[in-house]
């Protein structure tokens, strides 16, 4: 009867990762699928079976997690924004995160901009930029 643990294993671990959209249970049901084989060519040896199970799962685990993280992930495509990471540009309206005011010009555009530490930053000034939240830009004084 030790064959409907291992089928339920199995079953149970396929139904999750189909619901689930990132690899989270594969591993388990290949080590069941093992263990179910090795039920079948030796009944009695039950802790053989579970032995199986694990050195598979983890086996499985070991020489896939790297390679089906980097296949799910995909690729990161940069925007035009990221171009302005790190760049230095100009306050051209006082930056004042209290009052929702700031504007700087970086590479000939203009972005509304928030000081990264809450500070008032004046007009004229040189900052960097350190990110980007939405449409705005997160400066920092140099």
């Amino acid at each position: 009867m030790l064959w409907i643990v291992w089928v339920a294993i199995f079953i149970i671990c396929l139904l999750a990762e189909a619901i689930t959209p990132q690899l989270t249970t594969v591993w388990f049901s290949l080590g069941s699928l093992v263990a179910l084989i090795v039920y079948f060519i030796v009944p009695e040896m039950i802790w053989l079976q579970i032995v199986c199970f694990i050195v598979v799962t983890a086996i499985a685990i070991i020489f896939t997690r790297k390679a089906a993280r980097r296949f799910l992930r995909g690729r990161v495509q940069p925007t035009n924004a990221d171009r302005c990471l790190g760049a230095e540009a100009v306050v051209i309206e006082d930056i004042n995160n209290i009052q929702g005011l700031g504007q700087v010009k970086v590479k000939g555009e203009v972005w509304s901009a928030k000081s990264q530490n809450n500070e008032i930053i004046e007009k004229d000034s040189i900052v960097r930029i350190e990110k980007i939240e939405g449409v705005k830009v997160i400066v920092a004084k140099i």
